[in-house]
């Protein structure tokens, strides 16, 4: 399982990525295994305000419909357009090219309610058992 240093991760399995008071978001490597091929996703356009845990979109795969949450609250800047085409971005390449939203953050204080990569390992290891 890819789980890359650099990044913060949520309860829920999102990925951020601080990138110049924004963060760059998408479901992990674990969340995209567990869904399996993903079909469809829908996420919610440019200016939609965000808190910390709204659902800023959905993913539908071959096993089920889920919500993706924010990790962080904020405006979204950008929603990714290549998954509109090409969804399966997702399950090839989940922390590159199937990234989901851009938010502009408005309070970098919340970034201390996520886990490092160290973290999310020990939590997906209570989770397995």
């Amino acid at each position: 399982m890819n789980i890359p240093d650099g990044l913060y991760y949520t309860i829920d399995h999102e990925w951020a990525k601080i990138e110049n008071g924004k963060v760059r978001m998408g479901i992990t490597d674990y969340a995209q295994h567990e869904l399996g091929d993903i079909v469809f996703v829908d996420l919610k356009s440019k200016g939609t305000k965000v808190d910390k845990g709204d659902s800023v979109g959905t993913i539908e795969s071959v096993k089920a419909v889920s919500e993706v949450y924010a990790p962080l609250t904020g405006s979204i800047t950008e929603a990714n357009p290549d998954l509109e085409t090409s969804p399966e971005l997702v399950n090839q390449d989940c922390y590159g090219k199937g990234w989901m939203v851009i938010i502009a953050v408005t309070s970098t204080e919340e970034i201390s309610g996520l886990m490092d990569a160290a973290a999310y390992k020990e939590y997906l290891a209570k989770e397995a058992k």
